[in-house]
């Protein structure tokens, strides 16, 4: 899972043009939104979007659980895992 929690994190850089970050400055358990990354709601869309894309995962727009699986690098590979486990 490390090296999903690693492309995870190249996936947000390269998603959101995060050009002052690099993948070893976001820590896997912290928070992408608000603390943390800072991320805002246009900035979660365009994760959302790249990891449709690059995973092949859904999420719905505005629920709870999509909430929960956008807390952290670490939720997401979680996640992204799961998603791959089921299919």
């Amino acid at each position: 899972m490390q090296q999903l929690e690693q492309d995870i994190k190249e996936l947000i850089i390269s998603s959101l043009a995060l050009e002052d970050v690099s993948p070893q400055d976001i820590d896997p358990t912290a928070p992408l939104f608000v603390e943390g990354l800072g991320l805002d709601s246009i900035d979660a869309l365009e994760l959302g979007l790249a990891l449709q894309k690059r995973y092949g995962v859904t999420l719905s727009a505005d629920s709870e659980e999509t909430r929960r699986h956008f807390s952290s690098v670490r939720a997401l590979a979680a996640f992204v895992q799961g998603a791959a486990a089921k299919a």
